[in-house]
């Protein structure tokens, strides 16, 4: 069998929906942790607890935005109703950094938090349905791969964007009125590239219909949560989202207290993402050859190399410094394409019942995805506070203990070398793609329908 090749006039606006998506997941990754502690004088075991405590409800309410999806799609034939209601996520967005002049610490904590858990929600209701389109297709094995590969690209271009233009908006010194200006702007480019993402999804519905199943196979979550591929690769991409978001969280802390510069910051930034988007259509190629996941292994294992020569700090020199950086880069596109694609290989895996409960297995999934980008942060102002940190506000400038110094590098070197470690013993459990590289079924269940034929 074949794959059935989509175009790429449904390819384009699916990937656009992305930008979206990045925004929101990039610059309150990166910024908010540094907007609590350095402009709001939010301590830093408080802010953590700030980001931390909203995602917890998304453990709740993802699989549960996903048993709906799965409904609505049973019902009308699409998921692009809560894709729509979805798009309200970019005015929490502006909020996140609005906050009134006169909150400071933990009141300032408080908005944020209050937010964060509006936003998330939103946010929720278009990327789980958004992430559930590859399964709902009549694709195989390696259009997915490319399906995401576009996806990837256009996601990992509007992080790098996203991740330069926000410092650059907010100006140097930045007060609550820049970061407002900043997300303003963004805010208004995350609404239009959602918006277009919506008729790309129902482009390709149309391109590559897949096979509805019928409700004798609806297992919902528990389908998803009896299925041991699934659960082993949750489990490490949990770990890795961990990783990734504590890395971007500690950037700014890392550009100005070990480098010695905050403006470093849109360099890491640049030297992080640019790897990424020009790396991500080989990384395609290379699991095509390898398989996604011997491909994932090798880009976990690279990004520990990567973080033990950051590990050596300033004294590693600005070049070697930005190289290691890009290593890490380049790593994240795998990190991001592979496990991404290998979700609708896994429910195809599970068969009729897999493809009756694709929103569910992504709800899970964007709920470990949230738990990471909350757990990150934390973990990396648990550092902080370890270290003894200490907070200030906007236009101040605190004078750091050497145990803060210690924090701030090998939080953002060490740590996350110790958690990848874990994600590559988490990974090895998963043995569906064994082989399955060499195949390319193209509707939902043809894998175990092969399987069942040899």
């Amino acid at each position: 069998m074949t794959d059935v090749r989509l175009p790429l006039r449904a390819l384009v606006p699916f990937a656009a929906g992305s930008v979206g998506m990045g925004i929101w997941v990039t610059v309150p990754g990166i910024f908010l942790l540094y907007f609590l502690t350095d402009v709001l004088a939010v301590p830093p075991s408080t802010a953590g607890i700030a980001l931390l405590l909203p995602n917890v409800a998304d453990i709740v309410t993802h699989p549960w935005v996903g048993r709906i999806s799965d409904t609505g799609l049973v019902g009308t034939g699409h998921r692009r109703r809560l894709m729509l209601a979805g798009c309200v996520v970019a005015l929490a967005f502006v909020a996140l950094f609005a906050v009134p002049s006169d909150l400071h610490g933990t009141t300032a904590a408080i908005w944020v938090a209050v937010t964060l858990v509006a936003g998330n929600l939103l946010y929720s209701l278009y990327q789980v349905s958004y992430l559930a389109t590859p399964a709902d297709l009549g694709i195989g094995y390696h259009e997915r791969t490319r399906l995401m590969g576009y996806r990837n690209v256009v996601i990992t271009v509007s992080v790098l964007l996203a991740g330069v233009a926000a410092p650059v908006v907010a100006g140097d010194e930045p007060g609550v009125g820049d970061y407002t200006r900043m997300a303003l702007l963004l805010g208004a480019v995350m609404l239009a590239a959602m918006l277009v993402g919506i008729t790309g999804v129902a482009r390709l519905n149309r391109a590559a219909p897949g096979t509805l199943a019928g409700p004798e196979h609806r297992g919902g979550l528990l389908v998803a949560l009896r299925d041991r591929q699934f659960r082993a690769l949750t489990a490490s991409y949990l770990t890795v989202a961990i990783t990734m978001n504590l890395v971007l969280a500690a950037m700014p802390y890392f550009a100005e207290y070990e480098m010695g510069r905050s403006s470093l910051t849109t360099v890491l930034i640049a030297a992080f993402m640019a790897p990424a988007v020009l790396t991500t259509p080989l990384w395609v190629l290379v699991a095509r050859r390898f398989g996604k996941h011997r491909s994932l292994i090798m880009a976990q294992t690279a990004f520990v190399a990567g973080s033990l020569v950051l590990a050596l700090g300033a004294a590693a020199g600005l070049h070697l410094v930005i190289a290691a950086v890009a290593v890490l880069g380049v790593s994240f596109a795998a990190m991001q394409l592979m496990p991404l694609s290998m979700v609708p290989d896994v429910i195809a895996d599970a068969g009729p019942a897999g493809a009756a409960s694709a929103g569910s297995y992504t709800g899970v999934w964007t709920a470990a995805e949230a738990t990471g980008g909350a757990l990150g942060p934390y973990v990396y102002s648990a550092c902080l506070a370890v270290g003894g940190f200490a907070a200030s506000t906007a236009g101040e400038h605190a004078t750091q203990p050497p145990g803060a110094l210690a924090a701030v590098r090998y939080g953002f070197t060490l740590v996350p070398a110790a958690l990848m470690t874990i994600a590559i013993a988490l990974q090895c459990r998963y043995t569906l793609d064994k082989g399955a590289h060499t195949s390319s079924p193209s509707s939902p269940g043809a894998v175990a329908q092969e399987k069942a034929v040899s």
